[in-house]
């Protein structure tokens, strides 16, 4: 498993999501449910709660949504209207679907889109430690051209720190909110290993199955910026949740996220990101030693993203080969690709999922030239796969 969006939770964690807290509803909020029998979900969700404003240190806390997309589009619902201005990274360049990606998503269909580009050059390889990856001038510029109520500062295929602060400039600048999506690196981040946009935004959003490892689901958090601005912001998201977008919360993995927030503030867990980017970083020195062209040159976080365009090979054809001998990647778009989306150049992998089996950097090594068997030497290597991955197990 190595699709860097991927990992493996604990196994209180799947325990607390296959329990009997999957039967029950529960529209509403802690002290204020539309439903009797609320005594013991309501510990378990403020529970989470406070986990949640303690590990990323807020003032507000959001556990109810389902999954991602819908965190984020609730804070859409919260603060604009439909043809208000949204900013955010474009697709190829390493954004999301719901950062604005017009014309197919809400995000993109409901407000009007406009998207900002990993700038600089910094597209190409080597020579990029320590540079900005984005052209903050030209950032600028499409924020004073545009005036968006929300600039959305998050990526899922960025291998590298994001410039928090310069961001929060730029929208104060024009009055906008940032919301930051921590999806890919809330782990990172609760780790001590990525700077925490907290101090630099008004709004966080964050899946809780990535490097957090915890069940599927999200979180909407507001900070102390985003109270300043707005002291109704909590409200605002919390109406936006409920009965804006959702139903009843799901308790069952309220319950998971609530274990996994409690291993995240565990002091080992710092121990656990650490080794997540120094696996990712060796990963990237491998590949690059065997001719893989990485966009950006390396990485500073928990992915890779690989250019294949210099070994004559598309992303897609690169993952299905790969998958054959058991490693499971995805291809990618890359910044300015010229494939189409479902054939694109890149290939997209990470160390989550590797380093909660305890893999470190000798065993990054192996599986770079396992990957470099089968895309340049195009053999099969399910065989040695499976015996590296028997080496370490999975917690029961």
């Amino acid at each position: 498993m190595m699709i860097p969006s991927e990992n493996y939770t604990y196994p209180e964690v799947r325990e607390a999501v296959g329990s009997v807290l999957m039967h029950k509803y529960a529209e509403g909020y802690p002290g204020k449910r539309y439903y009797q029998g609320m005594e013991f979900v309501d510990q378990i969700e403020n529970l989470a709660i406070e986990r949640a404003k303690k590990l990323f240190g807020v003032p507000h806390a959001n556990v109810q949504p389902y999954s991602g997309s819908p965190a984020n589009a609730a804070v859409y619902f919260a603060l604009m209207e439909p043809g208000d201005c949204l900013m955010g990274l474009e697709l190829s360049h390493g954004g999301h679907l719901t950062h604005g990606h017009p014309n197919i998503t809400f995000s993109g269909k409901y407000f009007k889109s406009v998207q900002y580009k990993i700038g600089g050059g910094f597209e190409g390889y080597g020579g990029c430690e320590g540079k900005d990856f984005f052209d903050f001038e030209e950032v600028r510029k499409l924020a004073l051209e545009n005036k968006p109520k929300v600039i959305v500062v998050g990526t899922t295929a960025f291998p590298r720190i994001l410039g928090w602060e310069k961001f929060y400039n730029i929208a104060e600048e024009v009055g906008a909110y940032v919301l930051a999506d921590i999806s890919h690196i809330a782990g990172l981040v609760a780790g001590g290993v990525h700077p925490s946009p907290v101090p630099f935004c008004h709004i966080v959003t964050t899946t809780t199955h990535k490097t957090l490892r915890g069940p599927r689901g999200a979180m909407v958090m507001v900070t102390e910026k985003g109270i300043e601005k707005d002291p109704d912001l909590p409200k605002k998201i919390d109406r936006a949740v409920f009965p804006g977008l959702q139903g009843g919360p799901h308790l069952h993995t309220i319950a998971g996220i609530a274990v996994a927030l409690d291993h995240a503030i565990a002091g080992g867990f710092a121990t656990y990101a650490r080794q997540i980017v120094a696996n990712a970083k060796v990963l990237a020195e491998e590949l690059m030693r065997y001719g893989f062209d990485l966009v950006t040159g390396g990485t500073d976080n928990h992915l890779v993203l690989v250019d294949l365009r210099n070994l004559g090979v598309d992303g897609k054809t690169a993952a299905v080969a790969l998958e054959e001998s058991g490693i499971i990647v995805n291809a990618n778009m890359i910044p300015n690709d010229p494939n189409p989306p479902y054939k694109p150049s890149g290939l997209r992998l990470g160390t989550p999922a590797v380093t909660t089996r305890g893999m470190k950097e000798k065993e990054m090594k192996k599986i770079a030239e396992l990957i470099e068997m089968v895309i340049v030497d195009e053999k099969n290597v399910a065989g040695e796969v499976e015996e590296l991955c028997k080496k370490f197990p999975l917690q029961k």
